[in-house]
């Protein structure tokens, strides 16, 4: 992930990616709100649970930026209210160190998204132990692993994604 180049964005320490298909879009992919739920839902504390909107609007102040509270953040992510200052998103991009053009750039959602399910994923001791099992594998046999990989993941309704190679 991209960062803000924003100071602030750094002093937020151990946000732990979740798999993003385990989010719930609860106003439509490419709305403010979802995007917003959506950073909630994957980024989380080292402990593995969601900020509070009371931690978020503490630490937007705190690192100098604009005073926001935590109610306003909740409805911003509930689609409650959706047309927040452009000091605010810099912010909340700022606390989740996504580029701002995260919250009005489809393409930049799109590939930030993407990022965000890789970050996830190699977080997940399982699916790394397989890519580290695959070390080593001649260019035909790894071929073949992502052939069946991405056939399990049409048997289960997954989508297979962009090919990374």
């Amino acid at each position: 992930m991209s960062g803000t180049g924003d100071d602030k964005a750094d002093e937020v320490e151990g946000l732990v990616p979740v798999d993003v298909a385990e989010t719930v879009d609860r106003t439509g992919s490419g709305s403010l709100a979802a995007r917003i739920d959506r950073l909630f839902a994957t980024l989380r504390r080292p402990d593995g649970r969601e900020f509070g909107y009371d931690e978020v609007a503490a630490a937007l102040e705190a690192g100098g930026g604009p005073t926001i509270s935590a109610n306003y953040i909740y409805m911003l992510r509930r689609g409650q209210r959706d047309n927040p200052t452009k000091r605010h998103l810099e912010a909340l991009a700022g606390f989740f160190r996504v580029p701002v053009a995260y919250f009005f750039d489809d393409d930049a959602a799109q590939r930030i998204d993407e990022e965000l399910g890789t970050l996830a994923a190699l977080r997940d001791a399982k699916v790394v132990g397989v890519a580290m099992r695959a070390a080593g594998l001649s260019p035909e046999s790894l071929d073949a692993i992502r052939n069946m990989i991405e056939q399990a993941r049409r048997i289960e309704g997954l989508s297979t994604g962009s090919d990374p190679s």
